[in-house]
């Protein structure tokens, strides 16, 4: 079987990656480590959407935006719940008719422009995950909390119709020994089935409600989290090695009905944590335990998982190469400011951090997944970061540029031959610090779609002397 061939790298500093800061001035650091796990929300069915960043260069590539673009408004802003601790509220989606948005013990629907809102889901209990992936229909899956209470657990997985502004069903795992209130750390939405997973094992349901599978109980192997999308799942599973001092991880394409391993690729025993990019193209970021740059990836696989073993077509050394995905430390799904274009197998990161402040790059590189090779990079972004946000039908990226002191941020659409890049929208001057704000202290969720720039954040805090005036959400379109 086909292992990938992982370069060395720095010495393993086995810490959790950091989620990463902004780099505007510098006194305001790196962003703490979130209570819970976070993830993007799902947006349209092949996009991979952002988290925010903003940074603080100028060099070689292609051109910079040839004119202004329409002068952008503030069409909606969700206020920043009051809380006494941090609360997550992870989950931002966009449907044909309605803007939602993972709120405290909630989800709420609000119009387009987010201007208003339309209903709302109670849901008893604090958010723990929420689904990257939409179907057609507007389904998508959460993971929440079985009460109010400090003590409450993420047990509760749930279907929800985001057009409707429903939630179709609720479930509580158990295992194979009928052992109920199964936690897990994240749901996901694939080929039919909700199926979440974490360090109790993993579970699995048809969208009608029927249980597929369940955890094993005392497993030497269990299913560490699903990655979903299109008709696929595909599962991260570890297993015990003989010291049981630490695991040995394989990536399997499994039947989204049954379970039944269609393919199965073991990654090297150095990889600690992985998760899932893509699973059409299969595309995998891994963590060796060397990254000590935050991103949580020190290598991104790509996998060929049309036979029953799965065969490495191509590695791409994060680490040395110094791109900048964001992958959360120990979760399946997850990965932001990065976006795939699967018609010609680019992945778009962004590149060229100052590592001083840390944050995302100021310029984006292209990476052919089937080669491993470079396509092109943009010009650098001149003192603010460059984020992928997800690609279009034609294949053009479309990135969010950065806030700076002079200027608020921004939506730019980036040549795929010529990396050149044209500005869609220019953001209000009057919001930069709220976008600085978002930007430094959030983590965030974009979504570009009808001409308008989303940007939801996936935890609720007390507001400070210097994030005052940080929404939860925005909504900015001409």
């Amino acid at each position: 079987m086909s292992q990938p061939s992982l370069p060395p790298h720095h010495q393993p500093s086995h810490q959790p990656p950091q989620p990463r800061g902004v780099r505007r001035p510098p006194s305001r650091g790196w962003r703490s480590t979130p209570a819970l796990k976070l993830i993007a929300g799902g947006v349209l069915a092949a996009a991979l959407v952002s988290g925010c960043g903003s940074g603080d260069d100028d060099g070689g590539g292609g051109s910079g935006g040839s004119s202004k673009g329409a002068q952008a408004k503030t069409l909606g802003k969700v206020a920043m719940p009051k809380v006494g601790k941090e609360a997550n509220t992870m989950g931002t989606w966009v449907t044909d008719s309605t803007f939602v948005k993972g709120d405290v013990n909630k989800l709420v629907g609000y119009s387009l422009d987010g201007a208003k809102s339309k209903w709302r889901i109670p849901l008893g209990g604090q958010l723990c995950w929420a689904s990257p992936h939409m179907t057609e229909d507007g389904l998508t899956a959460i993971l929440f909390r079985d009460g109010a209470g400090e003590d409450a657990l993420c047990t509760k997985v749930g279907l929800v119709d985001l057009k409707k502004g429903e939630l179709v069903w609720q479930k509580e795992g158990s295992d194979s020994e009928g052992n109920a209130g199964v936690q897990f750390d994240e749901v996901t939405i694939g080929g039919g089935t909700v199926a979440a997973g974490g360090t109790g094992g993993g579970g699995a349901w048809s969208l009608d409600g029927k249980p597929l599978w369940k955890p094993a109980y005392l497993a030497d192997c269990d299913d560490d989290g699903y990655a979903g999308g299109d008709d696929k799942i595909v599962a991260i599973r570890s297993c015990d090695t003989e010291d049981s001092s630490t695991k040995r991880l394989e990536v399997q394409t499994v039947d989204p009905r049954t379970r039944d391993v269609k393919s199965s690729y073991k990654l090297d025993e150095k990889v600690e944590y992985a998760h899932v990019i893509s699973t059409a193209p299969l595309v995998v970021a891994v963590d060796t335990g060397d990254s000590d740059a935050g991103t949580g990836t020190t290598d991104i696989l790509t996998i060929d998982d049309s036979g029953k073993q799965g065969k490495l077509l191509s590695t791409i050394d994060v680490l040395a190469k110094g791109y900048q995905p964001n992958c959360p430390a120990t979760s399946v799904e997850g990965c932001t400011e990065l976006a795939l274009d699967k018609a010609s197998s680019t992945l778009y990161l962004s590149s060229e951090v100052d590592v001083d402040h840390g944050g995302p790059g100021e310029r984006i590189s292209g990476l052919n997944l089937k080669t491993g090779k470079e396509t092109g990079k943009t010009k650098m972004a001149e003192s603010r970061s460059l984020i992928p946000v997800q690609t279009d039908d034609d294949g053009s990226l479309i990135a969010y540029l950065g806030s700076m002191y002079s200027e608020a941020g921004g939506v730019v659409r980036v040549d795929p031959k010529t990396f050149a890049m044209d500005t869609l929208q220019t953001h209000p001057d009057d919001m930069k610090d709220v976008e600085s704000d978002m930007d430094t202290y959030g983590d965030c969720t974009m979504i570009y779609t009808g001409k308008k720039l989303y940007i939801g954040d996936s935890r609720a805090s007390r507001p400070s002397s210097d994030s005052a005036a940080r929404p939860l959400a925005i909504v900015f379109g001409a």
